[in-house]
């Protein structure tokens, strides 16, 4: 079993070498300097906290998700859509009491959630933040939004501070992990991530039945002229995560530029289609499929105050700016 991996284990990444993540890097992120493949020592770094209305309908509700877009990440993926923050460094520090304010001006402002991006490396952090908040009085629910490249480790420590799960599961094929992610082990973490994931909580809808408060949503992106991918998530999902689980499908897939080794054009209408066909040979009916929308004008800059269009987010909080007053 993949928890036997870690059973020896008991290492703190802010007391000593850092091997929380299935990277297994050893740097000893507490002393400052050092950085994991992560590229972030043992402080949480915040890039941006918005009310964002361009989730999930499920994730959006009538109020938006609070997303709070946390500063670097352990996958690799070369066409990542928030480079800015993931490999690039954009953010800064906040210690507990700050990231509890955010949190509760977010709900203020009538978020359904606070919804935490790519947070898997700061896990230990942000179960205190989000404890701070809870103390201050934060009831809406917590949204785990990740890659999915977990190990047990981190989902311990999340395990109940967490609600909803919101995993991306990118491919379950090892070569194409490889050589898009930067992690050829990709498929065999992930999917017992979200396996654990689903065994942990149970699918939940808030009074109105506008927005989930407990339960799993399944992230899969459709990457062009690699749709053989697709397919196998998608027999993974009818398999394991039907009646389980949610399905989101999105073929948001923007090109990252003439040196990646990812296609350089997105998801086609034939292949769009084609996909749409696999969703009923498998029966996958609960979730979402995402339109043919995309586009460089839709991908975030995080140097702005509102990294996103005015129609998908209104800012709460800013890397350079702080709290942002509307």
């Amino acid at each position: 079993m993949l928890e036997s991996v870690f059973a020896h284990r008991n290492v703190k990444p802010e007391d000593g070498p850092c091997n929380l993540c299935p990277r297994l890097c050893n740097a000893d992120r507490a002393a400052g300097g050092c950085r994991g493949f992560c590229g972030e020592t043992g402080e949480l770094r915040i890039a941006a906290a918005v009310i964002h209305r361009g989730e999930e309908p499920l994730v959006t509700g009538s109020g938006g998700s609070g997303a709070v877009f946390v500063t670097g990440c352990n996958l690799g993926c070369v066409f990542c859509q928030n480079r800015q923050i993931s490999r690039e460094g954009m953010g800064r520090v906040v210690d507990d009491d700050e990231f509890a304010r955010i949190c509760l001006v977010l709900q203020e402002k009538g978020a359904e959630n606070i919804n935490i991006v790519t947070g898997s490396h700061a896990a230990p952090a942000l179960v205190r933040g989000i404890a701070a908040a809870r103390d201050r009085g934060l009831i809406i629910p917590a949204l785990w939004n990740s890659s999915a490249y977990e190990s047990p480790e981190i989902l311990a420590r999340i395990r109940g501070t967490v609600d909803v799960y919101l995993p991306d599961l990118k491919t379950l094929d090892a070569d194409t992990a490889e050589r898009f992610f930067a992690a050829p082990d990709y498929p065999r973490f992930a999917g017992q991530a979200v396996l654990s994931m689903m065994e942990d909580r149970e699918l939940r809808y808030n009074d109105e039945g506008t927005a989930l408060a407990s339960g799993v949503m399944i992230r899969h992106l459709v990457i062009p002229g690699f749709l053989e991918s697709t397919r196998q998530v998608l027999r993974w999902f009818a398999e394991n995560a039907r009646g389980r689980a949610l399905l989101s499908l999105m073929t948001q897939y923007t090109p990252a530029g003439a040196a990646s080794p990812a296609p350089a054009r997105c998801v086609g209408r034939e292949e769009y289609h084609r996909v749409m066909r696999w969703l009923e040979e498998f029966g996958i009916e609960d979730g979402f499929c995402q339109e043919l929308t995309a586009g460089p004008d839709r991908l975030p800059d995080f140097r702005l105050r509102n990294p996103f269009l005015p129609d998908l987010a209104a800012p709460v909080w800013h890397w350079r700016e702080g709290f942002i007053r509307n």
